[in-house]
């Protein structure tokens, strides 16, 4: 049986007491956020901010072709990040659980498909900047996946299909293309996003219960896929309408992997909007949800995965690609784009050079 729990009732000691004051430990909160050692910010005071009456559902369309997405809209809140000890299947890099607060954001309905990533890199077009034109060779240009050496989809199929082989390099450029093109903030969601949003209100390891024999209802895995993807949006939706959270591909997410991270944050108040930014290094990020590859203990929503070196271990370009994976055909992302951006995210692009290890 799914379990299902205010998005604030996980943190026991934080409580909201108005519609922008909460009350944490006995003590009346108003503002001041303390800073942990990885950037992220302790809820020692948080000011609530409703997301405007505009905060619903809606459908962009890019490219010529006019290729539509939906993006639905999360209300921020609190939850427990990571998995319980006694968890099935669980892994040590799923904890100690740790209560997390993350603000409002609109996250794709699905994957982003082929149909949408080609209006990017099949294209030439540099989006203005600020409504002024962008010099193509200037430090401030949209930069494009160089041709692949091989079928980019590895028969994998393409219409309507996820994309897949991409490097997290790829994903930030697209998201960077994608918010010039549409003028608004899209980027790849944070780890805690993520499970978030995966989670949907729900304590239990997967978004529709704990029993690993519904997976076929929600999810393409290693026991229905016949060993590739499929076309996006086909099974059911999480509670919270979000298809494909858990299978089908495997998400990229904005962090890098750390298999220890989770020991860095308290227990006993939620960290806002925590993140490991991603740098220069190309390995290693995080990849969530599980794929069509992977047995049912794969797709659960606190799941973890981190890329690594064997992801292009079959390019035979020197220096390797910074665009696509030769050994990585479970691997895809989608986009959000958040209400208010956090301050450490502001103006974030990629890094990786190929000079880049």
């Amino acid at each position: 049986m799914t379990k299902v729990v205010e998005m604030s009732s996980s943190v026991t000691n934080l409580k909201k007491i108005s519609a922008s004051v909460w009350f944490l430990g006995g003590a009346l909160l108003a503002g001041g956020l303390a800073f942990l050692p990885n950037g992220s910010k302790s809820v020692q005071a948080q000011t609530a901010k409703e997301p405007a009456a505009d905060f619903k559902p809606y459908i962009e369309k890019i490219g010529a072709a006019n290729i539509p997405f939906e993006m639905i809209p999360l209300k921020g809140g609190e939850f427990l990040m990571g998995s319980p000890d006694a968890e099935k299947g669980r892994l040590e890099d799923e904890g100690p659980q740790h209560p997390v607060a993350v603000k409002s954001f609109w996250m794709g309905k699905c994957e982003v498909t082929w149909d949408e990533y080609d209006q990017y890199w099949k294209t030439e077009d540099q989006p203005k900047l600020d409504g002024k034109d962008v010099d193509p060779k200037g430090v401030d240009a949209i930069t494009r996946p160089t041709p692949p050496y091989a079928d980019e989809t590895f028969g994998h199929g393409r219409d309507g299909q996820p994309v897949i082989c991409i490097t997290h390099h790829a994903a930030m450029e697209y998201c960077r293309w994608l918010s010039r093109k549409t003028g608004k903030n899209y980027r790849l969601p944070t780890e805690a996003e993520w499970e978030y949003a995966c989670k949907a209100g729900t304590t239990t390891p997967y978004s529709f219960g704990d029993d690993p024999a519904k997976s076929g209802e929600y999810a393409w895995f290693a026991a229905n896929s016949e060993e590739v993807t499929h076309k996006v949006g086909q099974k059911k939706p999480n509670p919270w309408g979000l298809y494909d959270m858990h299978g089908n591909v495997s998400e990229w997410c904005l962090d890098h992997y750390k298999k220890d991270s989770y020991g860095t944050f308290p227990k006993d108040r939620a960290t806002l909007a925590p993140v490991l930014l991603p740098s220069q290094n190309r390995f290693s990020h995080v990849a969530r949800g599980g794929s069509w590859a992977d047995q049912p203990v794969g797709l659960r929503s606190s799941g973890r995965r981190g890329s690594d070196k064997t992801w292009i271990k079959l390019d035979p370009q020197r220096p390797q690609s910074i665009w696509w994976l030769t050994s990585a055909e479970f691997v895809g992302f989608r986009v959000v784009r958040p209400v208010e951006e956090q301050e450490n995210l502001l103006s974030l692009r990629s890094k990786v050079t190929k000079q880049s290890d």
